[in-house]
């Protein structure tokens, strides 16, 4: 049997809000999705949040949940990409006893604990097709089946979705069902990345002092303001959450040099030159491979931002879809979905050499 603490471990608290004018700010983007959240919290209808990795998902998902009539339900997250395929539909649905080896007691899954409460399914597109039809089923009927049952069970459930892909691409893959993607797109959040928050971005840095100030018991000072001219010019690759551990790490260690030098643009090692011992380098050479290195990563970083569409990848770099297929041939980056969650920006080994 599963035990109370079990179940209460996974029935989450739902933790500190820091202030709506915090989280919102003051741009346009973020008013209209203050706004449509107020509109739909009291309304039982799935949520989908989307947004980069870092811009704050799973706290606007808790504000929904807290904003909702069954804020006294319990609060449930799931971090899909967290949990095993092989043990994701156990953990989601539950299992009776005998279902298979090693079900020695009957499991209520996250779904049935979810009941008259908040379900958080943070980064679905991890889901495979098969739990997304099962998914499906919850949403349309409000019943499931544990695995192993002969009877479906029903629940109330509010269910709030969140990724940083783009659903739509996923489901012109074949990785998303576009009957789920309807479903659990009734409602949509779009959050803006911090670049595009800029003017947020001194109350963001105000919080985030003050709560790790309080936290970590330090006294740290506000940023100068030369230092948060440097922050709103910043491209903000990880979001809000690489500000919050940017001035974490100025509080804990009291120096704003921890924060200009992780932002200064440092020269990049395009690859580890062995210079030959008689000291000959063919600078033509050396200059063709920092060029080729330099275009691999960017080629790469473009992918990403594009979740590995290589068509949108081929237009925002402004060469053709053929060109693109041969440059990433050339540059042995990855080129199908599989071999893209291995792909890691470290160049092939070069040797430098004269002509």
């Amino acid at each position: 049997m599963t035990t109370t603490s079990t179940v209460n471990s996974l029935v989450q608290p739902l933790g500190e809000f820091p202030p709506e004018s915090v989280v919102f700010g003051r741009t346009e983007a973020m008013q209209a999705v203050r706004d449509r959240l107020a509109k739909l919290a009291g309304a039982n209808v799935p949520v989908l949040i989307q947004g980069e990795s870092g811009t704050g998902k799973d706290i606007i998902a808790r504000m929904i949940h807290a904003a909702s009539p069954w804020k006294g339900g319990p609060w449930v997250k799931v971090n899909c990409p967290a949990i095993p395929g092989t043990l994701l539909e156990s953990e989601l649905f539950g299992y009776e006893k005998g279902a298979f080896t090693g079900a020695y007691g009957m499991k209520p899954g996250r779904v049935e604990m979810a009941h008259r409460g908040t379900l958080f399914l943070d980064e679905i597109s991890e889901l495979d097709l098969a739990l997304q039809s099962k998914l499906l089923q919850l949403l349309q009927d409000g019943q499931f089946c544990r695995i192993g049952a002969q009877e479906d069970k029903k629940v109330e459930v509010r269910v709030v979705c969140a990724t940083n892909r783009k659903l739509e691409e996923e489901i012109e893959n074949g990785t998303f069902r576009a009957d789920l993607f309807y479903r659990i797109n009734v409602v949509n959040l779009h959050l803006p990345p911090l670049r595009e928050r800029a003017a947020d971005i001194p109350e963001l840095v105000s919080y985030f002092l003050e709560y790790h100030n309080r936290k970590y018991n330090c006294r740290a000072k506000p940023l100068s303001g030369e230092l948060m001219a440097v922050l709103r010019k910043y491209h903000w690759p990880g979001n809000i959450r690489e500000l919050e551990n940017l001035v974490k790490r100025y509080v804990i260690l009291g120096s704003e040099e921890v924060i200009s030098t992780d932002l200064a643009p440092r020269p990049q090692d395009f690859f580890n030159a062995e210079i030959p011992v008689d000291g000959q380098i063919s600078l033509k050479k050396l200059t063709r491979q920092c060029v080729r290195e330099l275009e691999r990563k960017v080629i790469l970083k473009v992918l990403q931002m594009h979740h590995w569409n290589r068509k949108q990848a081929a237009k925002a770099l402004s060469i053709s879809y053929r060109a693109l297929l041969y440059k990433i041939r050339d540059a042995g980056l990855p080129s199908n979905r599989a071999a893209r969650q291995r792909a890691v920006e470290v160049p092939p080994k070069q040797e430098v050499a004269a002509d």
